[in-house]
């Protein structure tokens, strides 16, 4: 007599081989990249502006000031999800 304890399961591995699969994680990668550049001019931008007083008008200080925690709070997020994907999947920059 066989029990239900008795059954094997198979080690199951994913197939990436699809076509269209190396097309999406090119352009996930561009997509990927390209934001992390924006955000990083946009964080360089911001603390410029913060730390020299001449550099930037006004509205230009006022605007880091008001958002510097959400770009640094984006950098993190692209950071990490960049770093799932290129744990997961291969980041390729495509150069």
């Amino acid at each position: 007599m066989k029990l239900p304890a008795d059954v094997t399961i198979p080690d199951i591995s994913p197939d990436f081989s699809a076509p269209f699969f190396q097309g999406f994680q090119v352009l996930a990668s561009y997509i990927l990249a390209g934001a992390m550049i924006v955000v990083f001019i946009m964080l360089i931008i911001a603390g410029a502006a913060l730390a020299f007083r001449g550099l930037a008008s006004d509205r230009v200080r006022t605007w880091a000031g008001e958002n510097i925690l959400w770009i640094f709070i984006a950098a993190a997020v692209l950071g990490a999800a960049s770093g799932l994907f290129a744990w997961f999947v291969n980041f390729d920059f495509g150069f």
